[in-house]
């Protein structure tokens, strides 16, 4: 098989995913350094294709990064009025629970928004700040050289079902950087691969994951309370410890969700069915009737905590957010 010749770039530093995580880095590299070339490749058509979520966003991050956010219009507009943690005995009963017994479910302060909006205006910023994006490009393969991760390689078009190229076919760029950095969520497979090559997880324990479900909703002005975080524990759960919640964001939106963790023993479970029922219990379907569904989708998440996260750096570049576990389960916040 004839070796494919492909074109290369060089960059200082390529991050491979346009969620929070690498848009972050990217802006924080720039600050520290305006001499420095940055380039950032996300496989989503758009910079937050892949990110359908409603988020309490704590902005303790963000006034770090950018600590004039709010006269560059960072889309934090709905501040967190209301918690409420409730147990689900069953479809129609629900016990309140103290906040006081659930600390880590405190929300003053922090703010209910969309994370595609919010990664939609990080990339703005970092674009004002000559930063490169690429989105709508897969990072394919790592490149390698003296056993250091030197760049990526994107993906090649125009390939058929069957593995053949096509009259489309364009070969993937070779993007060759002095530090290359793994932002790409969950369970990424460059940084699978990374962590196994250099023995990242070594003296870790194993990582735990989680399934969750999101939704959002155009709910009923009437039933809409902008600003209340609602967490449930409990029904439909049966031996699982799974959890949900309903944020009211701006706009009539609700943003909702449900988390499975994947250490289930029961394998009848099916977590999908569970999401269906939790939507109908009383203390819920209240808020979504008369509602509309505008989108849905569903992801991994890691939760195993500190303990598991695996080293972060390795011989030519880092692993970052999901990729590398930083999720703080107990406060459910990622960013």
């Amino acid at each position: 098989m004839d070796e494919i010749k492909r074109e290369s770039m060089k960059y200082d530093v390529v991050i491979v995913g346009a969620g929070p995580a690498g848009l972050s880095t990217a802006i924080k590299l720039r600050g520290l350094s305006k001499d420095i070339s940055i380039c950032v490749v996300e496989k989503g058509s758009e910079i937050g294709a892949h990110i359908l979520s409603g988020n309490v966003l704590d902005p303790k991050s963000l006034n770090e990064l950018i600590p004039d956010w709010k006269e560059k219009g960072a889309p934090l507009k709905t501040k967190v009025s209301r918690d409420s943690v409730r147990f689900l005995l069953n479809k129609s009963i629900t016990l309140p629970v103290p906040l006081f017994f659930t600390p880590t479910f405190k929300n003053h302060g922090n703010y209910i928004i969309s994370l595609g909006n919010l990664c939609r205006w990080l990339a703005n910023q970092a674009e004002a700040l000559d930063i490169d994006i690429f989105p709508g490009f897969t990072a394919s393969n790592l490149i390698y050289k003296d056993n250091k991760v030197r760049g990526i390689v994107t993906g090649d078009m125009g390939i058929s079902s069957e593995g053949e190229k096509k009259d489309s076919f364009e070969p993937g760029i070779e993007l060759v950087a002095k530090i290359t950095v793994l932002a790409e969520g969950c369970r990424g497979h460059l940084g699978k691969q990374v962590i196994k090559e250099f023995n990242l997880q070594e003296n870790k324990d194993p990582q735990h994951y989680g399934i969750g479900f999101k939704e959002i909703w155009d709910l009923d002005p009437e039933l809409h309370e902008e600003g209340l975080v609602i967490h449930t524990l409990g029904w439909p759960s049966k031996g699982t410890v799974s959890g949900s919640y309903f944020y009211h964001g701006e706009k009539n939106q609700g943003y909702i969700g449900y988390v499975v963790p994947l250490d289930y023993s029961n394998p009848h479970l099916s977590p999908y069915d569970e999401f269906q029922q939790w939507k109908h219990q009383r203390s819920i379907s209240k808020y979504l009737t008369n509602a509309t569904r505008v989108s849905y989708g569903a992801r991994a998440l890691v939760k195993g905590g500190y303990q598991s996260r695996p080293k972060m750096n390795f011989p030519g570049g880092l692993l970052i957010g999901d990729d590398a576990g930083t999720l703080n389960f107990p406060r459910i916040k990622g960013t």
